[in-house]
């Protein structure tokens, strides 16, 4: 709504049935036993130590010893006791809830239906009803109890909820929470007896807790991509906010406008975005009947692959460019998706190329142009890549290395990594929780390091936990403490807490990274669990960096995270972290302002708490195709990949190669980062550069190769030849922004790509700048 537009009567009655009326918030769990009730009270508990007034009412402990010590100091309302299939239900007392008339109603099971004689059938409409009467309202559910993704999970696990809510009851919600477990968790807790005995057969398949792990994180993912656009649409932000892919295909009637589709859905699952298909036709020129019979064609396969399609008119062909270029904007699209003819030089001056015209418009959208794999194979069928899983034979007698090799991994410890979107949502609060269970159970634990940032619950949370003693260092005059690494090995406990993952060690130490560190006491067989944000992990930085206007200089290799037993996501909603934020839980009071109006803004929290829940989802996806490709919800890849990112000694160098590493890592491909100089001068800023873009392309898991060419005018034909030797299948290279006059004398390296490189996708990646506005005509 316009600032100073006056608002109608519909309106402030609307704002007034707001003001009176009380919030709702959701926590989600994947399945039974995953802590929402747990969370929930303790929910209760911290609101009525701010002197809120709350009671519980039909809430089911299952006699969980840690859950039921969290109703202490909590009020209960007697609910309304009945049985339905020998099995005891608890229905709301709505009218003694009323009369009590509490700020804060906590109640479990969100999808439970009533009896017979209830003034309402479902517990939804109840709640709605204690909302209308000012009566704020805290809930759970399980993903599989909401309509619309209940059939799906059915299909993929054997699971199906006796009782469900409208999927659109989570829009209904002011605050949705997600509380996220691993199945290693899940299954450790039916195996101590904790879940009870009524656990569903097909729960104990880690396969299916993958499943519902995933759909719980997405679906909260797609509901925080909601209020992160709205967010960003009444503060005037336009663009894609970098937290989520969202592919636009540029199709044609004709025969590949199909492959073009079918290429995009392909991009979409992997990236896990949204999938828009466009087509073009221009005005008084009818359809033959041939584009007619493509056009029934590619409707009804966007309708299948469940993309959204559009067809845009143009008064003249040459306004295709333009017209692609402000649609995508518009929609927030981060990639399009289209072909590109085949022209020599000289017709791509005189006549124009629509591909040349749309990377000279675009600014912050990457763009994928297919390949054309006709003209050197002869046809246009992706070869299956076979599988990659060698089947061990039964009676195979294990040579001297395989055996050294399964030893070694017997005795390594395990990883556990606590993930969360930013500081202070409880990710060491939890480690601390995990060690003191695991101590209570017999098992040897110590903290190896601990930033509490004065932090009190944190502090509070230490409890029987030892401390190894921090080893202190000189350096430049002043006494610092790192991690004592070889302490812990001496000391060797079974299980060691270590915060903060990607804190970078005192120079002189014997690693730099305290990631590295860890590794240390992994391969001397102790356990360790960790700590860290998501804004860390190396592949993200550009995103973070254009989401948030931050580039976060300490990182880790995303292969740290894959390295991990156990991932598991600390959620929390910006509003209860921007609470946290005031109340000085998170940093000291006078720090409280400055980041309330940078890091901690609402808009970026919530944008980092998007790019979590997709981070992890992807995590545990790669996860569920690596157990079982038949559960994983994107689909094996099936074609095999090359991949080959050219840099040059440009700022912009990083990003390629972190894209690089992106969509190498989901597509299971090989991947190289070439640079080719012509004999520049050796200097030490030139040799420090390299070294630079070398070392985080190993990090990553990549390999760059470095080559010299005779002359400029050579060096486009040496890296040809060189993707062409690599059987590249897909190139990822930077915009061009070498104005227009200077392409009319000089080709660009991208222009010879287009004409030379057409059997090779390729994947012309956006020089994003915040400050440069996309045009809009």
């Amino acid at each position: 709504m316009a600032p100073y537009k006056r608002k109608t009567p519909e309106e402030i009655l609307y704002s007034i049935y707001r003001l009176h009326r009380g919030r709702l918030k959701i926590i989600i769990g994947s399945v039974s036993g995953s802590g929402k009730t747990y969370h929930m009270l303790q929910e209760g508990r911290l609101l009525k130590k701010q002197g809120i007034d709350v009671v519980f009412s039909a809430v089911s402990t299952m006699q969980r010893a840690e859950t039921v010590q969290q109703l202490e100091n909590l009020e209960r309302v007697p609910s309304i006791h009945w049985w339905k299939d020998g099995k005891e239900q608890k229905d709301l007392p709505l009218e003694v809830l009323l009369a009590r008339n509490p700020e804060v109603l906590l109640v479990d099971g969100l999808a439970h239906h009533n009896r017979e004689d209830a003034r309402f059938p479902t517990r939804l409409e109840d709640i709605r009803y204690l909302m209308d009467n000012g009566i704020s309202v805290i809930t759970t559910i399980n993903v599989y109890e909401l309509a619309g993704v209940e059939e799906f999970i059915f299909q993929m696990t054997g699971i199906r909820a006796e009782e469900t809510v409208p999927l659109n009851t989570l829009e209904l919600a002011d605050e949705v929470r997600l509380i996220d477990v691993s199945p290693e968790t899940i299954l450790k807790r039916m195996e101590d007896g904790v879940l009870g005995g009524e656990t569903h057969p097909a729960m104990s398949r880690r396969g299916n807790l993958g499943v519902l792990r995933e759909v719980s994180l997405r679906l909260v993912a797609e509901g925080v991509n909601d209020s992160l656009e709205k967010h960003r649409e009444e503060h005037g932000l336009i663009g894609p906010s970098g937290a989520t892919e969202r592919i636009l295909v540029s199709a044609q009637y004709h025969w590949n406008g199909s492959l073009y589709v079918r290429r995009g859905q392909q991009i979409a699952k992997r990236l896990n975005g949204d999938l828009m298909v466009v087509t073009f036709v221009v005005l008084d020129s009818p359809l033959t009947k041939e584009q007619q019979t493509f056009k029934r064609s590619i409707i009804k396969l966007v309708g299948r692959v469940e993309a959204k399609f559009e067809e845009l008119e143009l008064a003249r062909l040459r306004q295709l460019p333009s017209v692609l270029v402000r649609y995508a904007i518009q929609h927030n699209v981060t990639r399009i998706v289209m072909g590109h003819s085949k022209k020599s030089r000289w017709q791509e001056k005189w006549q124009g190329s629509i591909a040349n015209r749309v990377l000279r418009k675009t600014r912050n959208i990457d763009v994928f142009l297919m390949a054309d794999r006709s003209e050197q194979e002869g046809e246009r069928i992706l070869p299956i890549r076979p599988s990659s899983k060698k089947k061990e034979e039964p009676f195979h007698r294990l040579t001297t290395k395989e055996m050294e090799k399964k030893i070694e991994t017997i005795r390594r410890g395990s990883f556990k990594v606590y993930i969360g979107a930013a500081p202070g949502v409880g990710k060491t609060y939890k480690m601390l929780q995990e060690g003191n269970l695991l101590l209570n159970r017999g098992i040897d634990v110590v903290i190896g390091l601990l930033e509490t940032h004065g932090r009190k619950e944190t502090k509070e949370q230490v409890g029987g936990l030892s401390t190894i003693s921090r080893a202190k260092m000189n350096y430049q005059s002043t006494l610092l403490e790192e991690m004592d690494t070889d302490a812990i090995i001496a000391r060797h406990p079974e299980v060691v807490l270590v915060d903060e993952l990607a804190h970078t060690n005192v120079p002189g130490s014997k690693t730099r990274k305290r990631y590295e560190d860890v590794i240390r006491l992994l391969e001397n067989g102790i356990s360790v669990i960790t700590t860290v944000n998501v804004q860390h992990l190396e592949s993200l930085n550009d995103a973070v960096a254009q989401l948030t206007g931050v580039r976060v200089r300490e990182t880790v290799p995303d292969a740290i995270l894959k390295m991990a037993g156990e991932v598991e996501l600390i959620d929390v909603t910006p509003q209860m972290l921007q609470e946290r934020m005031r109340e000085g839980k998170i940093y000291a009071a006078e720090k409280v302002n400055q980041a309330l109006n940078s890091f901690f803004k609402i808009g970026n929290l919530i944008a980092l708490r998007e790019l979590a829940l997709r981070e992890l989802a992807d995590d545990v996806d790669e996860r569920l195709e690596a157990w079982d490709r038949d559960t994983s919800l994107r689909g094996p890849w099936s074609r095999r990949e090359v991949i080959c990112v050219c840099v040059d000694m440009g700022p912009q160098a990083e990003r390629l190669i972190r894209r690089g590493f992106r969509i190498a890592h989901r597509l299971k491909a090989e991947w190289y980062v070439h640079y080719v100089h012509c004999r520049e001068a050796q200097t030490s800023e030139y040799q420090k550069r390299l070294e630079t873009l070398r070392h985080l392309t190993e990090r990553l898991g990549g390999k760059m190769e470095v080559a010299e060419a005779s002359s400029r005018a050579n060096i486009h034909r040496h890296l040809l030849d060189r993707m062409n030797g690599l059987q590249t299948t897909q190139l990822i290279i930077g915009q061009s922004r070498k104005p227009l006059w200077r392409t009319l004398f000089k080709e660009s390296f991208v222009h010879y790509l287009l004409r030379n490189a057409r059997h090779m996708d390729m994947l012309i990646v956006a020089d994003f700048d915040p400050n440069v506005a996309e045009p809009t005509k």
